[in-house]
C-alpha cells in the first residue's frame, strides 16, 4: 500500500473516532497468582453494531459479571452506556482471571471509550477495585501485591479502594490514591492533578508496634523447657513438647513469638502481602508488625493447612511464615494433615497445582507442637492413667517417623510442683530475646552470601563446614552414635542444635558441653518412641 493510501486510511480512522462510533482505550489492572500480582491489560472498544456488552479474555464467572455491575453503576452515576457494541478484553488471554478486582478498571476504559474522560489520562495508571450497583467502590484483597506489580510494570500511579489505600502506600515509588465512589474516579480521571496521594511510613508503624502482653516471666518452673524454647527460637528449630494436661505447654508456645527478633520492614512487608492476598488484613492496621502465631484446631483439614481452593489462597502454613505454626494436641490431627507438613518443612514453600496453573505459597515457619503422652494425658503415672499398653502404643503411633525426623528439639514437660508454682521472679521475654537476637546476628554473619538463614536450615555440606569438631567432640559423638543407634539424619540434626547452643554461648566452636546438651533435646526414634509402654 502506498503512503498516500495509508495516510487516507489513517485519516478515515481518525474521522471515525471523531464521529464517536469507533473508540478504543486501555488501562492496567492486576490479577493475583499465589501471593504475587501480575499485570492485566484491560482494553475496551466501542463500535457501531447491535447493542452489546461483551467481555473476553479467559474469564471466571465473577469477572464476566463485572459487565452488569459496571453498566448499572455507570447508569446510577449519570453516565449510561450508549446503544453500541462494546467489547472489553482482559489480556493476556492465556491466563485465567478471577475475582471482582477488575470492575473499576473496566469502568475506566469504558468511560474513556465513551469520551467521558480523556483516554490519555489512563496512561501510567493501574486501577483495581470492586463496584457496587450504586457506584460505591468496595475493598479487595491483595492491594499490597498489586502496588508492587504496578511498580514493576512501570506504572506511576495506582487507583484503589480507599479502604485498601494505606496498605498499597507501603510500596515506595508508586503514588497510591484511594477512591470511595465511581463518581470520584470519574472526577479524578478528568482532573488527575486533584488526586490526593496516601502516605504511610512503614518504619514508623513498626516502631509504634506494641509487644504482646504474654511474657515468659508469667511462667513458673519448667526451666529446662524454657531453655529448650530459647534454643529453638535462636536457630529456628522445630520444637515438640510432651507432657500431661496443665503442665504449661500451650503457655510456653504462645510466648515464643515474644522472644523472636523484631520484624524488619522487609520481613513485615513480606508477611503483610500474604495476609493481604488472603483477605485477612484489617484496614486499621495496614502493616503486620508482630510475628504471626497461628494455632489451627486439630480438626483442620490438609487443604486448610496447605492452602488452595477454587481460587487458591494461602493456608495456615503460609500464614505462619516468619513466625510460629502451633499444633496443639498433635496426634489428634488427621494423618493427612500431619503428613502434608513434611514437604513444607523441608522446602519452605508450597506448590498448589490447579488446571488454571500452579501457585507457589511461602512456608518459612517454625513448627511448635504439643501433645499428651497418651489419650488421657497422664502416662506413665499409673495412679491416674488407665490406658492399656496397646492404647498408648496406638496413640503414639499416630505420628509417623518421617514427621518426627523433622523435629529438632523434643522436651518432656513434667507436672509442676507446688514449690515451682510459688516462684515469684522469672526471666522475662525481653531478656531472652536479647540473647536470641545475638545468636541470630552470629548466624547472619556466618551464612552471608549463601541461601541459608538459620542453623536449622543447614544442609549436610553447611553442617560439616560450620560445625567444626575437635578430637574430644568427635569421640563423644561416635560414642553417642553407636550407643543410641543414631541415623544419619539424627546425627546432622544433633549437630545443628549443638551449633545453636554454641551461638547462644558466644562460642566459635561446638564443644562437648554443647553436644551433651543437644543430646538431651534429641527427639526419640521410632524404636524408642514406645519404649516402656
Amino acid at each position: 500500500m502506498s503512503e498516500t493510501g495509508r495516510g487516507t486510511k489513517e485519516e478515515q480512522y481518525r474521522e471515525k473516532r471523531k464521529e464517536g462510533w469507533l473508540l478504543f482505550s486501555k488501562v492496567l489492572s492486576a490479577g493475583i497468582g499465589g501471593v504475587d500480582a501480575y499485570p492485566v491489560r484491560v482494553e475496551a472498544d466501542v463500535s457501531e453494531g447491535l447493542p452489546q456488552f461483551q467481555m473476553v479474555g479467559y474469564l471466571a464467572s465473577e469477572v464476566r459479571e463485572a459487565g452488569d455491575r459496571v453498566r448499572t453503576a455507570l447508569r446510577n452515576v449519570g453516565c449510561p452506556m450508549p446503544p453500541k457494541r462494546i467489547t472489553v478484553n482482559l489480556a493476556p488471554a492465556g491466563v485465567r482471571k478471577a475475582g471482582s478486582r477488575f470492575d473499576l478498571a473496566v469502568a475506566a476504559v469504558v468511560l474513556a471509550s465513551m469520551q467521558k474522560v480523556p483516554a490519555e489520562n489512563l496512561r501510567g495508571l493501574m486501577i483495581a477495585g470492586e463496584l457496587s450497583l450504586s457506584g460505591q467502590v468496595l475493598g479487595i484483597p491483595g492491594v499490597l501485591a498489586l502496588a508492587e506489580a504496578a511498580r514493576t510494570a512501570g506504572a506511576s500511579r495506582c487507583i484503589v479502594p480507599s479502604v485498601n489505600a494505606a496498605e498499597g502506600a507501603l510500596i515506595g515509588n508508586v503514588e497510591v490514591i484511594g477512591v470511595t465512589e465511581l463518581a470520584e474516579l470519574i472526577e479524578l480521571l478528568r482532573h488527575p492533578e486533584q488526586g490526593k496521594r496516601v502516605f504511610v511510613d512503614g518504619g514508623l508503624l513498626l516502631k509504634k508496634s506494641v509487644q504482646s502482653e504474654e511474657d515468659f516471666s508469667q511462667i513458673n518452673g519448667q526451666k529446662t523447657v524454657r531453655r529448650a524454647a530459647e534454643i529453638a527460637a535462636a536457630g529456628m528449630h522445630n520444637f515438640l513438647m510432651i507432657g500431661p494436661p496443665g503442665s504449661g505447654k500451650t503457655m510456653i508456645a504462645r510466648r515464643i513469638p515474644g522472644i523472636l527478633p523484631a520484624l524488619s520492614l522487609e520481613e513485615s512487608l513480606r508477611i503483610t502481602k500474604i495476609y493481604s492476598v488472603a483477605g485477612l488484613l484489617e484496614p486499621e492496621e495496614p502493616l503486620i508488625t508482630r510475628r504471626p502465631f497461628r494455632a489451627p484446631h486439630h480438626t483442620t483439614t490438609a487443604e486448610a493447612l496447605a492452602g488452595g481452593g477454587r481460587l487458591p489462597l494461602p493456608g495456615e502454613i503460609s500464614l505462619s511464615s516468619g513466625g510460629i505454626l502451633f499444633l496443639d494436641e498433635l496426634p489428634e490431627f488427621r494423618r493427612s494433615a500431619l503428613e502434608i507438613l513434611r514437604q513444607p518443612l523441608e522446602e519452605h514453600r508450597i506448590c498448589v497445582s490447579r488446571t488454571a496453573g500452579t501457585y507457589v505459597f511461602p512456608a518459612d515457619f517454625m513448627l511448635v507442637a504439643a501433645m499428651n503422652p497418651c489419650a488421657c494425658g497422664y502416662f506413665p503415672d499409673r495412679n491416674r492413667c488407665g490406658c492399656t499398653p496397646k492404647e498408648v502404643s496406638r496413640y503414639l503411633g499416630r505420628l509417623s517417623q518421617p514427621l518426627l525426623d523433622r523435629i529438632d528439639i523434643c522436651m518432656q514437660v513434667p507436672k509442676l510442683s507446688y514449690e515451682e508454682l510459688q516462684e515469684e521472679e522469672n526471666e522475662g521475654s525481653g531478656t531472652i530475646r536479647k540473647r536470641v537476637e545475638a545468636a541470630r546476628r552470629i548466624q547472619k554473619k556466618r551464612f552471608r552470601g549463601t541461601s541459608v538463614s538459620f542453623n536449622s536450615r543447614m544442609g549436610i555440606r553447611e553442617t560439616e563446614r560450620f560445625c567444626y569438631l575437635g578430637s574430644g567432640e568427635k569421640r563423644l559423638l561416635k560414642q553417642a552414635f553407636d550407643s543410641l543407634s543414631l541415623s544419619a539424619r539424627a546425627y546432622h540434626r544433633l549437630l545443628r542444635v549443638a551449633r545453636t547452643i554454641a551461638d547462644l554461648g558466644g562460642e566459635e566452636r561446638v564443644l562437648e558441653a554443647h553436644i551433651l546438651e543437644a543430646l538431651g533435646y534429641r527427639p526419640p526414634e521410632r524404636s524408642e518412641w514406645q519404649k516402656g509402654v
